[in-house]
């Protein structure tokens, strides 16, 4: 493997997020809520911005041990067709939903460059706003989607643990650690707007990966500091081939995480998605996170076709429709919000203004 960046070993980028984290310190969990909701409510008010994902296909070519799309999984296969991604769409758009995220495996010849591409100029015929979780690309592709309508991206580094990285991905181009590392900055190279970053939690030790995750956010935007950086946090959740979490993470340290990166990060979206249980997700509404997901499927064309065949990624935790969830939010005085991106700003930015450094 080459050198690992300076950045990912830069105590002092993640100093504030090790304190709030460590042990001894004195602020306890309902203190730094406190904190975390007053910091919410003064730089974002009372909204939570709403988006769903949009699978549109379940190949791959890598073998995550972690991951219910992995390439020796023998569940069905499938990829959504021009005519059915446009259902998928307008199934979508009747939910009121205008901010959407389209995923894919790794890189196949089923579902590649050219796929996606052609998914997200129908996506923007569509939404407001488009973004991608998908494979790697490289700083002119990325410019592509930008043209296309792409104006975010979502990819995880999983886990930000060199060794253990290499252990959890047994084959494919997902392997390629730096590959992956660097994806973030191509994209904000290429044009896109703004990427979205986070770990695996379960995979490695929280608290190691908590910092190094602070760490990749702070040389995001000292880098790019005209593009929005959000971060996830993610559970491994239960998945086709019953993989088990060595390091379980578990409410509490969760809810922790997320205060210190709101107390920390202030003007940083954090997004929580349906993996998570309706309890946790009502609870952390207005305390910290300011994105979720919602009315989420995991199949490959399940809003037009809830019974459509094929494998799902993680089982969903928060089930709830739309008017559900909406209504819970409403309870605790929070507006969900299902635009606010006007297409307008859909137009990629040269890469003087992406890349200021």
């Amino acid at each position: 493997m080459n050198q690992l960046p300076a950045w990912l070993t830069d105590r002092t980028l993640s100093a504030d997020i090790a304190s709030l984290l460590a042990p001894e310190n004195p602020m306890d969990i309902e203190s730094l809520a406190a904190e975390a909701r007053a910091t919410t409510l003064r730089r974002f008010g009372r909204i939570i911005s709403l988006y769903a994902p949009l699978y549109l296909s379940n190949f791959c070519s890598s073998g995550c041990i972690y991951c219910g799309f992995a390439s020796d999984r023998k569940s069905p296969r499938r990829k959504l067709e021009p005519d059915e991604i446009e259902q998928e769409l307008k199934a979508m758009k009747a939910l009121g939903i205008g901010d959407v995220l389209l995923l894919t495996g790794e890189r196949t010849g089923n579902a590649g460059y050219d796929y996606l591409r052609r998914a997200i100029e129908m996506a923007a015929r569509h939404m407001p706003r488009v973004a991608v979780e998908a494979f790697p690309m490289s700083v002119a592709e990325y410019h592509g989607l930008a043209e296309a309508g792409c104006t975010g991206m979502t990819i995880y580094q999983e886990t930000y643990d060199p060794d253990n990285y290499r252990d959890l991905h047994r084959w494919g181009p997902k392997r390629d650690f730096l590959e992956r590392l660097e994806t973030p900055e191509r994209a904000l190279a290429g044009g896109i707007r703004t990427v979205g970053i986070g770990a695996l939690l379960g995979l490695a030790e929280p608290v190691s990966e908590a910092l190094a995750l602070a760490r990749h956010v702070r040389h995001l935007c000292k880098t790019y500091w005209k593009a929005g950086v959000s971060v996830s946090f993610p559970r491994i959740r239960p998945q086709e081939g019953g993989y088990q979490p060595p390091f379980p993470v578990d409410d509490q340290f969760l809810a922790r995480m997320i205060f210190a990166f709101r107390i920390a990060m202030p003007d940083v979206d954090l997004v929580l998605s349906t993996r998570e249980s309706p309890r946790f997700r009502d609870g952390m509404a207005g305390l910290g996170i300011t994105r979720m997901s919602i009315a989420s499927k995991t199949t490959v064309g399940g809003y037009h076709d809830p019974k459509s065949a094929g494998s799902t990624q993680f089982e969903v935790s928060d089930n709830r429709s739309a008017e559900e969830f909406c209504r819970a939010l409403r309870s605790k005085n929070i507006e969900p919000v299902f635009k606010n991106w006007d297409t307008a700003y859909n137009e990629p930015v040269t890469g003087e203004e992406a890349a200021c450094h």
